[in-house]
């Protein structure tokens, strides 16, 4: 069967002409030609099968032969807070990763222990659209610039979704995510995930206070961007 390929066009139903980016690896990589065919995604829920009408340059012409509105593959929205890492390269790979799994917000977090408080979310949202296209998800996840940690909390102090604070504070008890997801019948999920250094005893407190669940990941202590895939995962599990 041959393999179809995928192109990210957010206006895939106004626009006649692949976006350059896309349309130079179409016309350069893959020397597409008149004739040939083409799926587009919108990244807000729908698949269009096209055909390539023209080849000029740099340029990527096209005209939509079907509509291919998808389902949901999961319940509710999928939030992940984290703070970034020092290397950005761990990172990058943990979005691609939990793009492909499958995520509904990624919101950047500085912290009292943050190592990095400057993240360019251009290149996050490149290295997510090439994830979508990979894994064929109908949705991109929608990238929120960073925020220091208490104007967070003050803007997701309250709502329908269950919210969860991943720490490794033994003093404070937990309960472990999966199993709390488990039983929780809220279909949206907001998971909090510290800096290397882990959230601060204070941070923590506050978010309990402003109505977080104290949360562990499992046995054994996690690097940040392991955490957030293993977080991640367990959303989609408990949500499919």
């Amino acid at each position: 069967m041959k393999e179809e390929r995928f192109f990210y066009v957010p206006c895939a139903q106004e626009c006649v002409e692949l976006p350059e980016e896309e349309a130079a690896h179409a016309v350069r990589v893959l020397r597409l030609n008149s004739g040939d065919e083409l799926m587009l995604m919108d990244g807000a829920g729908t698949f269009y099968r096209a055909v390539v009408t023209q080849v000029s340059g740099k340029h990527c012409f096209y005209d939509i032969q079907e509509s291919l509105t998808q389902a949901p593959a999961w319940l509710g929205h999928l939030h992940l807070a984290v703070a970034p890492t020092k290397m950005m390269e761990r990172m990058e790979w943990m979005v691609e990763k939990a793009t492909e799994i499958g995520i509904d917000e990624l919101s950047l977090l500085d912290c009292r222990f943050s190592e990095r408080h400057i993240v360019k979310t251009q290149r996050l949202e490149r290295i997510i659209v090439s994830a979508m296209k990979q894994s064929h998800k109908a949705w991109k996840p929608l990238v929120n610039e960073m925020t220091d940690f208490r104007s967070f909390l003050a803007a997701h102090s309250s709502g329908t979704s269950a919210r969860y604070i991943a720490h490794c504070y033994h003093e404070i008890p937990r309960v472990n995510l999966f199993e709390e997801l488990k039983t929780n019948s809220d279909p949206s999920v907001l998971v909090m995930i510290g800096p290397e250094g882990d959230f601060s005893i204070d941070e923590v407190r506050m978010a309990l206070d402003a109505g977080f669940i104290s949360v562990d990941l499992g046995k054994s202590r996690l690097r940040t961007e392991t955490a957030c895939i293993a977080s991640v995962m367990m959303m989609q599990l408990s949500r499919q």
